[in-house]
């Protein structure tokens, strides 16, 4: 088998997600009730949530085994290959060993289905026929709608306006898969847009409906739950490429969910570093307080013990439409809180100069999001050149970038800001 590109067979996908709440340096705190400041039920959270993802929100067991209908679909584009970035390393003059798990080629380009099929499965399982959410750049909203499909759901998306005008084609693609579409803030037309209000939108339209659910495509433990499906395949794939693990894990960080996707199965491993990449002008980990903050922009989910802005903060329209969330999970806050992760944060010019010399090496075109964990790896990459180590590096490629390419014309015409 050749350790420039390592690939598992369908078989070989993990059949149970793991759970890092046992292992957390700290327990977490409850979510609190926004009205009572009391830690929620599961039938505070009823309303929005089937009790399937509400039991894994809270579970205390080691693993929780993927459903079969949930297996079935991954199959689709699981196992995703781990690529040793040789070019790149050449071109960096590295003795750094430089692997990535590539989640670009599932059905939305992105990692965001793994959470998405499971959620859209639980919800169905329990008679839902419609669910609401969010998006930033489009990619989780693409994502459950590809999933809504499958189990002959409605999915109604509100997106982030900034990324509704930068990226039309992301629209496209989820009116494609049947899903409505609408702009947010629905109430305020000329406003930018945030995850926080569009979140607000969504949670109002899911409340309002007995047939509808919300769901999320980050922070809550459920959805990083599900993604550590990527860090399981990894794990094994290095160890076919004959590493014996990752020195340091990276990912790109907004809510939390593909760092924790590629980091979280790492977390019992104390040698192994865990760096969450974030943007300077969203800077949750970096410059954010540790604190119970609101979820969404209007206080109507719990609060969540949370490094964040301020749940009233507006981020520049950045490219990296996924990034630009107030808040952080609370399983990410607590491994930042403890100095179990690391966190760095660049502006958007130095991401962009990352993903087009990855772009120019590799061949992939990133997502603005994965621009910071590329721009984090090059600069651990550059560190072991400096210190003349050999040291494995391993990150999250957790989208293409091939419908934000207004984003590279952007960049190409020196058009990008750095707020």
């Amino acid at each position: 088998m050749s350790t420039s590109r390592v690939t598992l067979s369908t078989d070989e996908i993990p059949t149970a997600w793991f759970n890092v709440l046992p292992v957390l340096p700290t327990p977490l705190d409850p979510p609190l009730h926004p009205a009572t400041r009391q830690p929620v039920g599961p039938d505070d959270l009823a309303p929005l949530f089937p009790m399937g993802l509400i039991a894994q929100e809270v579970s205390t067991d080691p693993w929780i085994d993927i459903p079969g209908a949930v297996l079935d679909l991954l199959t689709l584009w699981r196992p995703t290959p781990l690529v040793r970035a040789e070019r790149l390393e050449r071109a960096l003059g590295t003795p750094a060993r430089i692997y990535y798990k590539d989640e670009s080629g599932s059905p939305a380009g992105s990692h965001k289905p793994n959470t998405a099929v499971a959620q859209a499965f639980y919800n169905r399982a329990e008679g839902i026929e419609r669910l609401t959410t969010e998006t930033g750049a489009g990619q989780w909203g693409t994502a459950l709608s590809f999933a809504c499909t499958q189990f002959g759901m409605d999915c109604t998306v509100y997106m982030v306006r900034a990324s509704y005008e930068q990226k039309p084609y992301r629209t496209v693609l989820m009116e494609t898969w049947g899903s409505e579409v609408i702009p947010s803030p629905v109430d305020e037309p000329g406003h930018p847009g945030s995850l926080g209000l569009a979140i607000t939108d969504a949670v109002r339209d899911a409340a309002g409906r007995a047939d509808t659910h919300y769901a999320l495509g980050s922070v809550l433990n459920h959805v990083l739950l599900h993604q550590t499906i990527i860090g399981l395949e990894a794990r094994e794939q290095l160890a076919r490429a004959g590493e014996r693990g990752p020195d340091v894990v990276l990912g790109c960080c907004g809510g939390g969910s593909n760092l924790g996707g590629i980091a979280l199965p790492f977390v019992p491993d104390e040698a192994v570093r865990l760096v969450a990449a974030e943007p300077s002008s969203c800077p949750t980990l970096t410059t954010g307080r540790f604190e119970y903050d609101f979820g969404d922009s209007a206080g109507l989910t719990p609060l969540l013990p949370m490094y964040t802005l301020g749940h009233e903060f507006v981020p520049p329209p950045i490219h990296a439409g996924g990034l630009r969330y107030h808040g952080d999970a609370p399983i990410i806050s607590n491994l930042v809180k403890a100095g179990r992760m690391e966190a760095v944060a660049y502006p958007q010019t130095a991401t962009f100069e990352a993903a087009v010399q990855f772009a120019n090496t590799e061949g992939k075109l990133p997502a603005p999001e994965a621009g910071h964990v590329i721009r984090a790896v090059i600069d651990e990459a550059l560190a072991a050149k400096e210190a003349d180590e050999e040291r494995v590096l391993l990150f999250n490629f957790c989208g293409h970038g091939l419908l934000d390419l207004s984003a590279y014309d952007d960049y190409h015409r020196g058009r990008l800001i750095d707020a």
